[in-house]
């Protein structure tokens, strides 16, 4: 699907970084390509300061969902008001998540990192949502504290906590 036939895709503004970004994005999930690469030419050089030839966004899908990725140049750079959440079936899907994501990035609490290119991320185990929405008010509370001191996930120590061992 073209992406236009998207009605809303994420934009993500990198200083040149956005190909490499895209490529390892793709790596990193399944069902994953880079769909198109368009280049700065020769018109616009006084505004974007761009040589004729560069990259200027990379359209790419993950699992379904179109991005783009944009060298706009070095005025902004991602901060943690904006993330993507990955829900995950098993502690092996979690892992796999944080581990290839936070190579070269940074981990942070409760499901969060950073990938090497600095935009933020949430690992979150769909085991936790449902916990989360449980009507027992004290089980909630017992995941709730459990999960605030974790970096990365660990379901079986969400489980404990939930079950009240």
């Amino acid at each position: 699907m073209p992406l236009g036939k998207q009605k809303i895709a994420p934009c993500l503004w990198f200083d040149t970084q956005a190909e490499d970004a895209a490529r390892f994005y793709v790596s990193v999930f399944d069902n994953s390509k880079i769909l198109a690469v368009t280049r700065y030419g020769a018109e616009g050089f006084e505004i974007h300061g761009k040589k004729a030839g560069e990259v200027m966004t990379v359209e790419f899908e993950l699992e379904g969902q179109k991005f783009v990725a944009l060298n706009g140049g070095p005025q902004f750079k991602f901060d943690e008001a904006i993330s993507f959440q990955i829900f995950c079936e098993s502690q092996e899907e979690v892992d796999a998540f944080w581990r290839k994501l936070s190579d070269g990035g940074e981990e942070g609490p409760c499901g969060w990192l950073k990938d090497r290119f600095g935009l933020s991320w949430q690992v979150v185990p769909v085991v936790l949502l449902k916990m989360l929405s449980d009507s027992d008010a004290q089980k909630v509370a017992r995941v709730t504290k459990a999960f605030m001191q974790m970096k990365k996930f660990d379901i079986a120590g969400l489980e404990r906590a939930f079950e009240g061992r």
